[in-house]
This record gives C-alpha cells, structure tokens and sequence, in this order.
C-alpha cells in the first residue's frame, strides 16, 4: 500500500466520524460506558481474586504422623510432599511448636498453664507439617494422596471453607464473562449502525467509486479506520477516568477506614493497570474493527 493511500484511507475515515458525529458520539459513549462498567468489574475480580489468595494461603492441611514415626519416615513424607506440583509451602510443625501455639489460643496465661503440666506434653505426638496448596481445589485430591503414604496417621483438612472458595470463584468467573459478553455486544451493535448509517449516506458515491475502478480494500478501508479509531477513542476515555478514580477510591478507603485495608489488602493502581490498560484497548479496538467489518460484509457487496 501507497503512503499517501494510506493517508487518504485515515483521512476518509476521520471524515465518515464528522458526517455522523452524533451518531459516532452516541458509539464512543456506549463504549465509554461499557468499558468503564467493565473496568469496574475488572477490578472488583482482581481484587477478589487476591483476597481469595489471601484466604487460600491460610486454608491449611495438616499431616500427622504414626506415634512411632522415625525421624527419616518423617524427612520421607517431607520430601514426597514437597514435590507435589501443587503445593505452595510446606512448614514442620513439632510437638513442642503445637502445644506453645495451643497455650496461646487456648489460655488467658499461656505460660501457666505450661507450668500445670510441668515437663508432660499433653501434645507429644501432635507434630505435623502444616501444608498450602496454590489452588484449593485440589484440596480432596491432596488428601487422598497424603493418607495414602506410609506413616501418615491422619490428615486434617477444612473442606467446607476449600469448596466455599471454589464456590464463590467460580460464580464470579461466570458472572464476569457474561456481563462483559453483554457489554461487548451492545457496542458492537451501535457501532454496526452507525457505520450502517454512514454506507448509506455514501452510497451514491461508492457505486461511482467502484465504477472508476476502485478495489474492494480500498471502498471498505475508511469505514474499518472509523470503526477502529471509535473503539480506540471509547476505550482510551474510560481507562483515563477509572485510573484517576480508582487512585482516589483507595486513598479514600485507607483515610476513612484504615481497618478495612489492615485487613484486606487491596490491589495497587499500577498493579490493576499492569493488566486491565491493554486488556481494556484490545477490547476497544477489536470491538471497532469488528463492528466494522460485521457491517461492511453485510451492507458493501462490492
């Protein structure tokens, strides 16, 4: 392709936006509007995702072993454990580590009632190694393999909290998809009419174009141009807003309610942005171009 084709494609396509300006405006808008919702949902899934992996890290699976268990069967199951793909960390507990930590949740005066028991250890055959997955899903499955190896007494696990997590992920992700979906649609829509609108207003002059010979490319090029720099200009607008927003929103909530981020670590701009500014352009853009071509295949039978 010539340059100065190219430059007279972009050109036409900046035109064909100012011929339907308020149509073109009506398209930036809802695009606007849906990727904006959709930065919403974006980054309440980050968020949850992360608290999810905040709470996943505290589920943990405790592995006891025989009463009679050597030092080396214990090493054994370490290392059998260890190299489960699955699994994030793996910390020894011993017997003497568990009754410390039982004292402390269990009595007002942790070191009294040590002194109650003297050197007995209530505890001695409690050591374990306390275990997290990276994904607590596979919780069942690494209990089943955990009691099936040798000199391993018990395996305790929190099912219900594991399947809670599953639960609630999954529903999210659901969720997530089907409004973005819906939101993605729309915009298409409105922009394949506007683009529908612009075909008819240049009908006359695309039938005396390609009577002078003018290629298929050449008479679809422009409107392409003008759905994707609509796309482009719908997308850029809603991330610029959402960034100042969401740095607000987080100044705000750590002003205001300082216990809430003690206890819930939100995501950082930059670290949302890392991924939601060129997932939120793509989307953009592909929403223009295939609004777009859906409408040039459909009215330009050239």
């Amino acid at each position: 392709m010539k340059i100065s084709t190219f430059f007279y494609i972009l050109k036409q396509g900046f035109s064909n936006i100012k011929r339907n300006i308020l149509f073109s405006l009506a398209s930036i808008g809802t695009i606007v509007s849906c990727l904006f919702l959709f930065s919403i949902v974006f980054a309440v899934v980050m968020n949850f995702q992360s608290g999810m992996k905040e709470i996943e890290s505290k589920v943990t699976i405790s592995v006891f072993f025989n009463e009679d268990a050597s030092q080396e069967t214990i090493d054994l199951i370490g290392e059998q454990i260890r190299v489960v793909d699955y699994v994030e960390t793996m910390d020894y507990i011993s017997a003497d580590e568990a009754w410390d930590t039982f004292c402390k949740q269990n009595y007002d005066n942790p070191e009294a009632a040590k002194a109650a028991y003297g050197d007995d250890n209530p505890l001695k055959n409690a050591a374990s190694y306390e275990v997290t997955l990276k994904d607590v899903s596979k919780q069942a499955e690494f209990v089943a393999f955990a009691k099936g190896l040798d000199g391993v007494r018990k395996v305790k696990s929190s099912d219900v909290t594991a399947d809670s997590i599953t639960t609630l992920s999954s529903l999210l992700g659901y969720a997530s998809v089907g409004i973005i979906v819906i939101l993605m649609l729309v915009s298409i829509f409105l922009i394949s009419n506007t683009i529908t609108i612009g075909i008819t207003v240049r009908k006359e002059e695309i039938s005396i174009m390609k009577l002078i010979g003018a290629t298929n490319f050449f008479v679809r090029a422009p409107f392409v141009i003008e759905g994707i720099i609509v796309g482009l200009v719908g997308s850029a607008v809603p991330l610029v807003l959402f960034y100042e927003i969401y740095g607000r929103v987080l100044e705000y909530v750590a002003g205001r309610f300082g216990v809430i981020t003690s206890i819930f670590a939100f995501v950082s701009r930059q670290e949302l942005f890392k991924y939601l500014l060129p997932v939120g352009l793509v989307l953009g853009v592909g929403v223009g171009l295939i609004g777009s071509l859906l409408t040039t295949r459909k009215h330009l039978k050239v």
